[in-house]
């Protein structure tokens, strides 16, 4: 009888260890988050810069799942969005139901981020943009788990005219009344919202706007619209695009005989020096574009002292990707620095404060985030607007800059603040669009 009952003693022993054993593994498995990682790496935006934007994240996760994140493992599950606001939308839901993702992390195209965003919002899940400028994205949405370090699009369109109306008298030799600009736009989110702020700061300026037009960024032929900006006579074209579009729009610019004084970019297509010039040639020189600052062209005097050896760090990873690219384009640091922001400042004090990865604790976490100017690798601080605001999960610290390519170099020219050089206005002689 003793023997039977130390006998089921034992197999009860062992069935309650093998219990806890397991429940044991379990919780060590559950120290982990695991991120979703969604950019375009087919389709047309994936050369305007969302494959790039998926280099410099993945440098940066792959550094942090190497080392975790007190005592949390990094893992990132990515997925292609194809260019396509359907399929992101579908991988998002996908990556959260059947990956079992804890957040969404990336994020190229504004158009793609309006829908997705609220869907993650319904899910009730944590999104951290790296990217998508619009708007659109956060205005009056009041979402709770949605964030974004980047700066937006109205803050691109407003500082390019002021880059130009405070230009104006000095290179062009015309009062701002007797500037006429013209503004383009691909017809999406991403371009209605930055053609907005445009629009805005070209009445703010007192410009001359003789043209305001969007078009599709798939549209096979951009010749009408040339046609019309050479009615216009712009002193300045104030343009957002992708890539082909831009191409395609400048190709038959000069097939056509467009002149005009500067051509003024915002982001995207215009973040990628290498194809602008393998679609354009030596065309490419002196065409301007607005965005968050290179890492590799930020005033590293005046920022935080631990981050110049990641950016050094970054930099060197991304010449193993891209061998012998004579720009490292801006896209690449954008999103290398607000994926670190995120695994450097939300993630661990989620984890020490708020107890894990769950959405309330990224969320809790992300709103006491709070850098200074220089606190970042683009430059700018990071305070997000809170919930109840107008612009609620926006940085309001983040801000973009005015570069120029000169001779296969960029240079940021705008603010003063930040400038490295002079600006190239307007066009010089003897330059294809060049109407002196």
């Amino acid at each position: 009888m003793l023997v039977r009952r130390a006998a089921r003693l034992s197999v009860g022993l062992f069935a309650t260890l093998v219990v806890l054993g397991m429940a044991i593994s379990a919780d060590a498995q559950e120290k982990k988050i695991k991120i979703g990682v969604i950019y375009d790496l087919t389709g047309p935006l994936a050369g305007g810069g969302s494959e790039l934007q998926y280099i410099g994240a993945k440098i940066m996760l792959d550094q942090y799942g190497k080392t975790g994140v007190e005592g949390y493992k990094v893992e990132a599950v990515y997925a292609d969005a194809q260019s396509k606001p359907d399929v992101a939308i579908n991988e998002a839901v996908r990556l959260i139901e059947q990956e079992k993702v804890d957040m969404l992390l990336g994020f190229f195209s504004s158009a793609q981020c309006v829908p997705v965003a609220a869907r993650v919002e319904q899910l009730k899940k944590f999104m951290w943009i790296t990217t998508c400028i619009s708007s659109a994205v956060l205005a009056d949405k009041n979402f709770k788990y949605v964030f974004r370090p980047q700066a937006s699009g109205d803050q691109f369109g407003l500082m390019t005219m002021d880059f130009i109306a405070q230009n104006s008298v000095a290179k062009f030799g015309k009062e701002p009344k007797d500037l006429r600009v013209a503004i383009i736009h691909e017809d999406g989110a991403y371009g209605v919202d930055v053609a907005k702020g445009n629009e805005v700061g070209a009445k703010k300026a007192g410009f001359n706007l003789v043209l305001k037009e969007g078009y599709s960024a798939t549209a096979p032929d951009l010749s009408a619209l040339v046609t019309k900006l050479k009615r216009a006579r712009p002193d300045v074209i104030f343009h957002t695009g992708y890539n082909p579009d831009i191409t395609l729009l400048l190709r038959q610019a000069r097939e056509q005989g467009l002149k005009f004084g500067a051509l003024v970019g915002h982001g995207a297509g215009y973040g990628v020096y290498e194809k602008l010039k393998e679609g354009l040639g030596g065309d490419a020189n002196y065409i301007f574009d607005t965005d968050p600052i290179s890492i590799w062209l930020a005033n590293q005097k005046s920022m935080d002292p631990k981050l110049p050896p990641v950016i050094k760090m970054v930099g060197e990873e991304f010449d193993k990707v891209k061998p012998g690219v004579a720009i490292r384009s801006a896209h690449v640091g954008m999103a290398a620095s607000n994926t670190y922001v995120f695994l450097t400042e939300v993630l661990p004090r989620a984890i020490k404060k708020y107890g894990g990865v769950d959405p309330d604790a990224l969320r809790k976490a992300a709103l006491e985030v709070d850098l200074p100017e220089g606190g970042t690798m683009l430059g700018f601080g990071v305070k997000f607007f809170g919930e109840g605001t107008a612009m609620a999960g926006q940085n309001e610290r983040s801000f973009p800059v005015v570069i120029q390519y000169i001779d296969d170099k960029s240079y940021v020219v705008w603010p003063k603040s930040q400038a490295q050089r002079e600006a190239v206005l307007p066009l010089p002689a003897g330059t294809t669009y060049s109407y002196k």
